[in-house]
Formats: C-alpha cells, sequence, structure tokens
C-alpha cells in the first residue's frame, strides 16, 4: 500500500470525559501537549498508529479522524478536490509536517499528512 494510514485522532465535545474512557478501556497512556488551538492529548496505544485526541475543531458528532500518508500534500490536496472533496483545512503547517482535512464526495471526513523531510 503506497498511501497507509499515518495517524488517528479523535475530536470530541466532551475531551477529558473521552480521554478517561479510553485510558480506562484499552488502557492507552495518554500525555496532555499545549498548543495554540488549546489542551492536545497525544495517544500512545503500545503498537499500531499513534493517536491524539482534541477538542471537535469540525462540528457534527464527535468523530474519528484518519489521516492518509501521502508524499506531495498539495497534489493530493488538489487532486481531491478536483474528484469533489470539499476542504475544511488546506495545508495546515505544524512542527511535525502538515495536513489537509476534506469531507470526500460521500460526507466521510479525511485527512491527508505529509511529514516533515
Amino acid at each position: 500500500m503506497s498511501n497507509p494510514f499515518a495517524y488517528a485522532e479523535l475530536h470530541t465535545d466532551a475531551p477529558a470525559a473521552a480521554k478517561a474512557f479510553y485510558a480506562q478501556l484499552l488502557s492507552w497512556r495518554m500525555e496532555d501537549a499545549p498548543k495554540s488551538e488549546g489542551r492536545y492529548t497525544e495517544i500512545q496505544p503500545g503498537e499500531g498508529l499513534p493517536g491524539g485526541l482534541t477538542q471537535n475543531r469540525y462540528g457534527g458528532a464527535s468523530h474519528w479522524l484518519t489521516y492518509i500518508k501521502v508524499d506531495d500534500l498539495a497534489a493530493s490536496t488538489s487532486k481531491a478536490k478536483s474528484l469533489g472533496a470539499r476542504p475544511l483545512v488546506e495545508l495546515q503547517e505544524i512542527p511535525e509536517g502538515r495536513f489537509s482535512v476534506l469531507v470526500d464526495p460521500t460526507g466521510a471526513r479525511f485527512g491527508l499528512w505529509q511529514a516533515r523531510a
């Protein structure tokens, strides 16, 4: 698979409750990290994809958002839009890389992720 899933992120209206629930249910290690937009919790499940937990920023019900690794974020974002995807966030820079969040033509949200070289 040339574009594997790279990260999973829970967007929730109740971060503290979700953090407690998943820590107790699955024994995930949770580490809070202050961010400019508020608290962010890094999830270390022990194996598999790392994840995060944050305040819901994209509206709608609480949801898991999966990020897909791409080599060229700008080109992949543009291609997704040409195929009917609607962007929620485009080419957002963070220290580890950059990402876009889109809604596919069926209404499913997904993220594209390009790690910093």
